[in-house]
């Protein structure tokens, strides 16, 4: 066996000795700010030294690359998969026969501390909603065994915990202790 061959396998973890990171839904109807909030979170999770992954479920489709561009016209060619990689990221698209559940995503993220995961309201995992009255639609979580937390700028009682549009760092605070998180805290340098 080659030194460079022995030197990949030995690096490799067995599937099962890997931990998945814990997941943590971000639910709520089109509109009421789930993108503003998941943002925000990854923001405040790198300030306090944590790596976050998030998966993003569009019930519509999507297209990542941009029409006339290689990988797009390699895809429109019939490449059943497809990946741009360059010096500081990869990007995967690939055709599937189904909706993926976004446990079954979590190998393609690679070693995170905690994945976001925005736009599957069902999924099994914990789910904050983000719920705007003024929209008049019912709540999509309420009721249901894996809701955690409701983020409401306005009093509602869901027998959950609740938190503003601006209270990130109360939210970040409830999801490490919700999760069992241990930040890596920066000291912020004075000057």
């Amino acid at each position: 066996m080659s030194e460079h061959r022995g030197r990949c396998l030995k690096n490799r973890e067995p599937e099962q000795t890997r931990q998945r990171p814990p997941m943590l839904g971000i639910v709520g109807y089109s509109g009421s700010g789930k993108t503003t909030l998941v943002v925000g979170l990854i923001e405040c999770f790198g300030r306090r030294g944590l790596r976050v992954a998030t998966i993003k479920h569009d019930v519509h489709g999507f297209e990542m690359d941009r029409p006339g561009k290689d990988t797009w016209l390699h895809k429109q060619a019939g490449a059943v998969a497809t990946v741009i990689s360059s010096r500081d990221r990869i990007g995967l698209v690939r055709d599937v026969d189904r909706d993926h559940r976004p446990e079954e995503l979590l190998s393609l993220l690679g070693p995170v501390d905690l994945v976001l995961v925005e736009g599957f309201k069902r999924a099994p995992s914990p789910q904050i909603e983000v719920y705007r009255p003024d929209m008049g639609v019912p709540p999509a979580c309420l009721g249901e065994e894996c809701l955690a937390a409701v983020v409401c700028d306005e009093a509602v009682d869901w027998g959950v915990p609740r938190f503003s549009t601006g209270g990130l760092d109360s939210i970040a605070d409830f999801i490490e202790g919700r999760l069992g998180l241990i930040s890596r805290k920066t000291a912020t340098p004075k000057y």
